[in-house]
């Protein structure tokens, strides 16, 4: 049995009932048996992880499984900013933003992240993954609809769960599936489509400028979850809907503080009333503690930076062109990614692991992923570039891709 059949018939191990509830945890015996081959690639603890070059088992390994895109982790304004608020203010929030967690640190990041992305006004969240569910219990209650990309981010699928209103997804970046849902929906319903900028595996944009006139003629709204495209494309990286020059056609941008902006936490823009009221009925802005001192001012301070240097993000993007170009020169099929992600397409899930095995034991970290999180039969690797990665480390990398392309070829092929 190969290991894309073994994931499934996991998957209803994992559905299956009985009267103790925890039978199915002592069953499951899956990532045991993956183990002991050597090749389970999850939850691997790092030593350090600073930048381009991150330390495993005591082994320094090119890290190319990072969102650290612009690679201000370890920036000194970043650093400084975050331990100066730990020292004025403490470690932490004693309450959601609602009652006593709000402080002028989340206002004064709010209004900058405004400003930055051309909105009115912003909303600062916990994680990310809570800004999605907190704008989607807002706005899409009984009388409202989501139509949402089916390669949405995993948090926009979980909001359209937790959401009182409909959901339909709609084949990924396929226009004409988008038009026949639009065009179904009934007059008293509120639509919104949401997207993402950049799809976080695959690495390709959003056909935004179509997205856009298909929803507009519906009178539809338009949320984009901008996550893996702040900081890397558009003016000065201002994001997707910069990059097409549609701002001001997006209703609201999601995004996050834990890729570009080197902390934790997540951001909804939008109109000044818009924000007001999903402040008032997000459900994570109302029963969540908010966003610590250390990481609001972190991602403050990473904002700075991205302003004052804007080539950061000109840089993730060359190294990530380079890398997909001289790898499809050795044969790997790398999709049509087009921002700070390539994906390197495998196949089958043991196959994947393999290579994975391969490339971190000979000094280059990737994120393999497998069914079910894609299709199956289509496991990747998936690699992410730096502004801080050189021309020494993508070399390098290369490199040792070669090598494992020689032991592979015929499978690759």
């Amino acid at each position: 049995m190969d290991l894309d059949t073994q994931i499934s018939s996991w998957t209803d191990q994992v559905e299956k009932g009985g009267r103790d509830l925890f039978q199915k945890a002592f069953d499951w015996d899956l990532v045991d048996q993956i183990s002991a081959t050597g090749m389970y690639p999850y939850f691997q603890p790092l030593d350090e992880n600073q930048g381009p070059v991150a330390l495993y088992q005591g082994e320094e390994v090119i890290m190319l499984g990072s969102n650290n895109y612009l690679g201000l982790t370890t920036h000194p304004k970043v650093r400084e900013a975050a331990q100066e608020a730990i020292k004025k203010y403490g470690t932490g929030m004693t309450g959601s933003r609602f009652l006593n967690g709000s402080m002028k640190l989340h206002e004064e990041l709010e209004e900058k992240i405004a400003r930055f992305l051309g909105k009115e006004d912003a909303l600062v969240f916990t994680t990310g993954y809570q800004a999605n569910l907190g704008m989607l219990t807002a706005l899409i209650g009984k009388n409202a609809v989501a139509i949402v990309d089916r390669y949405a981010h995993a948090s926009i699928h979980d909001g359209c769960r937790l959401m009182e209103g409909e959901n339909i997804k709609f084949k990924h970046n396929d226009l004409s599936d988008l038009e026949r849902i639009l065009s179904d929906i009934p007059q008293d319903k509120g639509p919104l489509v949401f997207v993402d900028g950049v799809y976080s595996m695959e690495g390709d944009l959003s056909p935004l400028p179509d997205v856009i006139r298909l929803s507009k003629k519906v009178g539809a709204r338009i949320a984009v979850d901008d996550a893996h495209g702040l900081g890397v494309i558009g003016p000065g990286g201002r994001g997707t809907s910069h990059y097409y020059g549609m701002e001001n056609e997006v209703d609201l941008i999601v995004g996050t503080f834990s890729k570009s902006l080197a902390s934790t936490g997540g951001f909804v823009a939008g109109a000044k009333k818009v924000i007001h009221f999903i402040k008032h009925f997000g459900r994570p802005m109302i029963f969540s503690a908010s966003l610590t001192p250390s990481c609001t001012a972190a991602a403050n301070a990473a904002l700075d930076v991205l302003m004052a240097e804007p080539e950061r993000a000109d840089r993730v993007r060359k190294n990530a062109r380079w890398m997909k170009k001289e790898l499809d020169a050795l044969g790997y099929k790398t999709g049509h990614a087009d921002a700070a992600i390539v994906p390197v397409i495998i196949g089958e899930s043991m196959l994947t692991f393999m290579i994975w095995r391969e490339l971190l034991d000979r000094g280059v970290y990737t994120n393999p992923v497998v069914y079910p999180a894609v299709a199956k039969g289509n496991g990747m690797l998936r690699t992410s570039y730096l502004a801080t990665h050189n021309s020494e480390h993508l070399e390098k990398a290369l490199e040792i891709f070669k090598e494992v392309a020689q032991i592979y070829g015929m499978t690759l092929s």
